[in-house]
């Protein structure tokens, strides 16, 4: 029996785990971590559950005594620190963390080197999906056929673009053999000029409560492909994250992602 340390415990994807364990005995929610304004509360309370007795601790060494697996979802400047401390004591990590630039991707990359991190833009099986089929219609509908993405999320939402949104386009680029960093469009706006054949835009709307949208636009001359995920609830994500913290239990160190907890060829 897996037992799982919730890092950002108290945050809307923490309380989302945190349900999610309850409904099953493996693996078990053991330690929840997050500030210490929250510091000493009953974690199934603030779930909305009964009392489960796992109190929330500031105490980030104290708390990682006695875990197998950590899931993260905090926020880069919380996270990389953090995972110092899971280097030292080899403690494997699922990452749900987004929004990262270059420095966090690095500690990702570093932290790999010593213990098995899962890190995804997005834990849900069907937007895990999602990326084998775009990959797949971005190779066969390459020349003629004009790459778009368009992602939605709710208002509080702090990056942009999404980190599924980013990957998505990544996963188009290297499809069709070229480099999203180099071809990348995030909106448009005045006299930009003609569309390239090799750019791909990625737009962000934000707005409401929307969990989350994504949809590949392939648009050729009288025609288009439209490829879309959307989520309506949180619990999706939850739910692949905790799927991954019982797979990554004794892995060998590495950085893998949810193809690898599915099984599936990434593309």
């Amino acid at each position: 029996m897996a037992r799982v340390a919730m890092h950002g415990a108290a945050g809307r994807m923490g309380l989302s785990i945190t349900r999610i364990l309850a409904e099953g005995t493996d693996p078990v929610l053991a330690k929840a971590i997050d500030r210490a304004a929250v510091a000493g509360k009953d974690v199934g309370l603030l779930a909305g559950l009964s009392a489960n007795g796992v109190l929330v601790e500031s105490d980030v060494d104290a708390a990682l005594e006695g875990v197998d697996v950590v899931i993260d979802f905090t926020h880069p400047t919380a996270s990389v620190p953090f995972f110092e401390k899971l280097a030292g004591k080899g403690i494997p990590v699922v990452v749900g963390t987004t929004g990262f630039e270059a420095e966090g991707r690095a500690a990702i990359a570093k932290l790999g080197q010593t213990v098995p991190v899962v890190f995804a833009p997005n834990y849900s099986q069907g937007v895990t999906m999602l990326f084998a089929l775009a990959a797949q219609a971005a190779a066969l509908m390459n020349r003629g056929f004009d790459a778009e993405i368009v992602e939605l999320h709710h208002r509080l939402k702090v990056d942009s673009p999404s980190g599924t949104g980013v990957k998505l386009a990544e996963v188009v680029q290297r499809a069709r053999g070229l480099d999203y960093e180099k071809t990348k469009i995030h909106g448009r706006s005045g006299q930009v000029g003609a569309r390239t054949d090799d750019e791909i835009g990625v737009v962000a709307v934000r707005g409401g409560d929307i969990v989350g949208e994504h949809t590949l636009y392939l648009a050729g001359m009288g025609e288009r492909i439209e490829i879309t995920h959307r989520a309506t609830d949180r619990q999706i994500f939850a739910r692949g994250a905790v799927r991954a913290a019982g797979w990554v239990v004794g892995k060998a160190p590495g950085v893998y992602d949810m193809f690898d907890v599915m099984g599936l060829e990434r593309p």
